[in-house]
């Protein structure tokens, strides 16, 4: 009976989720989804997880070069004209001073065997695979600053969207107010209440009006496609944004705190930097390790059949059988400078590593320093923009009730109209400086 009520409760699931992704729902994200997202859908962390396991596989390659290599071969001959070599005739009882055409061997032949190699020791061997490891970190690190930047890009985006579609909704109110007061003034007009310069300047309040919901409206669109391309959606596809716009200028209202004590050691460019120079001492030592002799160890193993017949895999053909082994040892003594020239360059590598380690730390205290004045900058701003938006719509009310009881111009309406739309585009602008302010602000102590 459990059992039944198990397969029902996932047919009837199954069901809800087939229908609903038939139905065509557009899927809803809210700005932690959409980065979440993109970190399983952007193709450029699939990529980035890739280089990861190419690493991966490179430490093994690496590994693998100085483990016993076997190689296998086969080989069959067709002499078609024996090479002849010339004797002298007197041991063949001929007069001395003449030669004698000889051919050496048989017209077949053929051979299979093996041969194994075996590294015993090569130090550029040793500190390679120690370098290949580090390869590994290098890769991982580099998927991490990938992360990083699609979240910026995706909350960028996301913000960008946000903020059109309000922006878009107050567009929208406000050109419903101007048909209302174009229809209005028309009717006035009409009944012989008013000059027609008023209906005209309202149809210009109306016109005015609707190309602000068309640019909102293209906004839109094209920050949309922005976001999906940031997470790996297909741009065909459609999303909802679920997050509150006021919730996420909520959260970045209050200013940092401009003291800094944190070196910053967790710092993604930090530990790449690290990494970096790690990769560049490998170097170095793989260039001192060029100069140490190499030994190898080898091991070969064959059989050969002759014959005058085409077929020496037939019974009775003999094979012989060869077999050795030994040792390799391979000494460098003279490169005319070359090994030389390649470890100076190794080490000033290495130097130019511990310069840009000096300079990412100085660097790193300057973005901090920049972001944090950044986003105080962009608080007051924002409360200026606000304020101003606030004090632009009220005027705007003011003067739609004077213009309606005929204390205000037509002329001073559309002056006030126009104010508030230039209200709004600051307050829009002064929204996206603040919460890109944060992010970067994020990105400077590592939390993104």
């Amino acid at each position: 009976m459990k059992t039944r009520l198990i397969l029902c409760s996932i047919l009837i699931s199954s069901t809800i989720f087939l229908t609903g992704a038939f139905a065509g729902e557009p899927a809803r994200f809210s700005l932690n989804e959409a980065r979440a997202y993109a970190m399983q859908h952007s193709y450029i962390l699939r990529n980035a997880a890739l280089d990861v396991q190419k690493a991966q596989k490179k430490v093994w390659e690496t590994i693998a070069s100085g483990l016993p290599q076997v190689s296998g071969s086969a080989n069959y001959t067709n002499f078609l004209d024996l090479s002849v070599s010339l004797i002298p005739g007197e041991f063949f009882g001929g007069e001395p001073g003449t030669y004698m055409p000889v051919k050496f061997g048989q017209d077949f032949n053929a051979d299979y065997g093996f041969t194994v190699d075996q590294l015993i020791f090569d130090g550029s061997y040793i500190v390679g695979v120690g370098a290949a490891k580090t390869y590994i970190t290098m890769a991982t690190l580099t998927r991490e600053k990938s992360e990083i930047e699609t979240r910026n890009a995706v909350s960028q985006a996301y913000y960008m969207a946000l903020i059109a579609q309000e922006n878009r909704k107050v567009m929208q109110e406000n050109l419903d107010n101007a048909r209302t007061l174009h229809r209005d003034a028309l009717a006035l007009y009409q009944n012989g209440l008013t000059e027609e310069q008023d209906a005209d300047q309202m149809k210009l309040m109306v016109q005015s009006a609707e190309n602000e919901v068309l640019r909102t409206e293209r906004e839109i669109r094209v920050s949309m496609m922005v976001l999906k391309y940031a997470m790996g959606v297909p741009v065909e596809e459609d999303i909802v944004l679920t997050e509150p716009l006021d919730g996420l200028i909520g959260q970045h209202r209050t200013a940092p705190v401009a003291a800094w004590d944190d070196p910053l050691s967790a710092h993604i460019d930090k530990r790449l930097i690290d990494t970096q120079t790690q990769l560049t001492r490998k170097a170095l030592n793989l260039e001192k390790a060029a100069f140490l002799p190499k030994l190898t160890g080898f091991m070969n193993w064959s059989k050969t059949a002759y014959g005058n017949d085409a077929n020496l895999f037939a019974s009775g053909v003999d094979w012989y059988k060869s077999s050795l082994w030994g040792l390799k040892l391979t000494v460098p003594v003279f490169s005319s400078g070359m090994r030389l020239s390649r470890l100076q360059q190794a080490r000033m590598d290495v130097e130019k590593a511990e310069n840009d380690r000096k300079l990412l730390d100085q660097t790193l205290r300057k973005d901090y320093l920049t972001a944090v004045s950044d986003l105080e900058n962009s608080l007051t701003q924002y409360k200026n923009a606000e304020d101003n938006k606030a004090l632009a719509a009220k005027i705007l009310d003011k003067t739609t009730i004077k213009y309606n009881h005929g204390l205000s111009s037509s002329t001073e309406l559309a002056q006030t109209e126009s104010q508030y739309v230039s209200a709004q585009r600051s307050w829009v602008q002064a929204v996206m400086e603040l919460l890109n302010a944060r992010l970067n602000y994020e990105k400077s102590i590592g939390i993104l």
